[in-house]
């Protein structure tokens, strides 16, 4: 979440951020296929980012 918030404030936009996350997903969990760190990444997005929850969200140690 912090490579997307700091891509998104120095003007990346939107999906740019959302790729170079699922990205860096992906080099650090290599097992992970491409479907399932989008869908990751995107829960993440919405949960901490859209919605500013505070609660765990699947996948996520926050």
């Amino acid at each position: 979440m912090t490579a997307y918030q700091e891509l998104r404030e120095v003007g990346q936009p939107d999906m740019q951020a959302f790729a170079a996350c699922t990205t860096l997903y992906r080099i650090h969990h290599p097992e992970s296929s491409v479907k399932e760190a989008r869908r990751l990444v995107a829960e993440w997005i919405d949960h901490h980012v859209v919605r500013q929850a505070r609660g765990q969200t699947p996948g996520c140690d926050c």
